[in-house]
């Protein structure tokens, strides 16, 4: 066997298994993981162990599948019924807000920092970015109202596609390419754009039904075939001409939110696979940095930061929510949550491959920017919405449930755990009023299993096996939705457990 091959799988497991230990470690004192991913990559190159590696092409491409899987687990891990509320302010903070922001970072770098304005709107542009695996990883963990939480999802999953449409031109534009009228490059946005969300959201909607009708011989294809549906998306929109990272962002979303089998695991898959993605990345960028010259971009990213971050991007919040009616403590939070990570850097890497000339100074700033500025808003980040009053835990009443086919008894398997607000704590389950061949076979309570009957009630956070037959699980479904939103009387109160944000 090859030792140089042998050498480079070692070496790539521990540095995933290292950089597992950081993840607990970064929990413990409130820094984001992905400082210590990058710290890991300054280790192992020229300022550490000496590993030599300036391939910035190769950087480029592999950044960029790491950003679709990235984007496939944020929209397949995003509630429908958020997005549906959020879209609006998110859509706007990823095209009027980008435009803002990068016409104003850009401003004032030529104000302070004396570069041309072509120079100074690819910096602002490369920047301007918020970063979908840094919003998705912090603010899930923080107790938040879910529309605003939404929105600045759904503005990270969306905003990547107009960010990187603007650089490719811009880095045109400097290089001594064809020089286009501002109208037409928006144009062209707003067609991929487009494009993109059509394809995203045809293949998703294809996939669901393959996936509903297809009977996979194990278990473990499904999620590769989710995931796989996804970059799917994003390869066929690419090929289009259109924008793959709303598309792969969509079809996700689409996936994620239909009643498909094993969905849990698919989902618990994608997550894996971009915390994987997520760490080959940022050691990468690592890699790729020089220490040396990042010193002397100290000073210029401090500054170029701290105009995104104090003046574009409060007002490019103010220019695009001040339409949706949302509190302006929201406001507030939404502006100093706009996270940089790796977006920005993976975006520097573009005028490098594009040989404009002083990318490696877009490079050295962008990464010193990220990492300062991830320091100040990733610890900060609890504390501000503290202070802003707006913290408040949110404890779902309605029930997830998920399911998995049994294909010889024409059956399926449906599982769900009891929330904590749910009115089926104390139900007996007679009073489920299940169809009849529908039936609850098993029940952990506290670690504990047991086969239940009919003088046993449900209890906060029980998980629950129920075996149906595959006609009636959609009713099943239903019943079991009805109860936990209104009890066991549901009916006569009129509820009849439609689908919501999950199915």
């Amino acid at each position: 066997m090859n030792t140089t091959v042998t050498v480079a799988l070692a070496v790539g497991a521990l540095v995933v298994l290292v950089a597992a230990v950081a993840v607990r470690l970064a929990d413990r004192v409130g820094l984001p993981s992905l400082l210590l991913y990058l710290a890991l990559g300054l280790a192992l190159g020229e300022g550490g162990l000496g590993v030599d590696f300036e391939d910035f092409s190769l950087t480029q491409t592999l950044g960029v599948a790491a950003l679709v899987v990235i984007l496939a687990e944020g929209g397949l891990t995003t509630r429908w019924g958020d997005v549906r509320r959020a879209i609006g302010p998110g859509l706007t903070l990823a095209t009027v807000g980008v435009v803002i922001s990068v016409g104003v970072t850009a401003a004032i770098a030529v104000w302070l920092l004396g570069f041309g304005w072509d120079f100074a709107l690819l910096l602002g542009a490369v920047i301007s970015s918020t970063d979908a695996a840094a919003v998705f990883a912090t603010l899930r963990r923080l107790p938040l109202p879910r529309r605003m939480a939404a929105a600045l999802e759904a503005e990270s999953g969306l905003n990547d596609a107009p960010v990187i449409l603007l650089v490719v031109a811009l880095a045109e534009t400097l290089t001594g390419g064809a020089s286009r009228p501002w109208w037409v490059i928006g144009l062209e946005i707003v067609a991929e754009l487009a494009g993109g969300a059509v394809i995203g959201l045809a293949i998703g909607a294809g996939g669901v039904l393959l996936l509903r009708r297809l009977a996979l011989p194990l278990s473990g294809f499904y999620p590769l075939a989710t995931l796989a549906l996804c970059v799917l998306a994003f390869a066929t929109a690419s090929l289009a001409v259109t924008s793959g990272f709303v598309a792969v962002y969509l079809c996700g979303l689409v996936l994620g939110n239909a009643t498909l089998p094993h969905r849990a695991a698919s989902i618990g898959f994608a997550e894996g696979m971009a915390s994987l993605a997520q760490i080959g990345l940022f050691v990468l960028l690592g890699l790729l940095a020089s220490p040396g010259r990042l010193v002397d971009a100290i000073g210029p990213a401090v500054l170029v930061g701290g105009a995104l971050l104090l003046v574009a991007r409060p007002l490019s919040v103010l220019a695009s929510l001040v339409w949706f009616r949302m509190p302006w403590t929201q406001q507030l939070f939404i502006s100093w949550a706009g996270l940089r990570g790796a977006v920005p850097i993976v975006l520097a890497t573009f005028p490098l491959t594009a040989h404009v000339p002083g990318a490696t100074v877009i490079f050295d700033t962008v990464f010193v920017l990220v990492v300062v500025f991830t320091l100040v808003q990733g610890w900060s980040l609890p504390w501000v919405a503290r202070r802003l009053g707006i913290a408040t835990p949110l404890t779902p009443r309605d029930v997830v449930v998920e399911s998995a086919p049994l294909d010889e008894l024409d059956a399926d398997l449906v599982q769900m755990t009891v929330p904590a607000r749910s009115r089926l704590h104390g139900v007996y389950l007679p009073e489920l009023r299940l169809p009849e061949d529908a039936a609850v076979v098993l029940i952990v309570r506290e670690g504990r299993s047991f086969v239940p009957d009919d003088t046993s009630r449900l209890m906060r956070g029980d998980q629950v096996l129920l075996v149906s037959a595959r006609r009636s699980r959609p009713e099943a479904e239903r019943r079991l939705r009805a109860v936990s939103r209104a009890g066991r009387l549901a009916a006569w109160r009129g509820e009849a457990g439609a689908p919501t944000e999950i199915d």
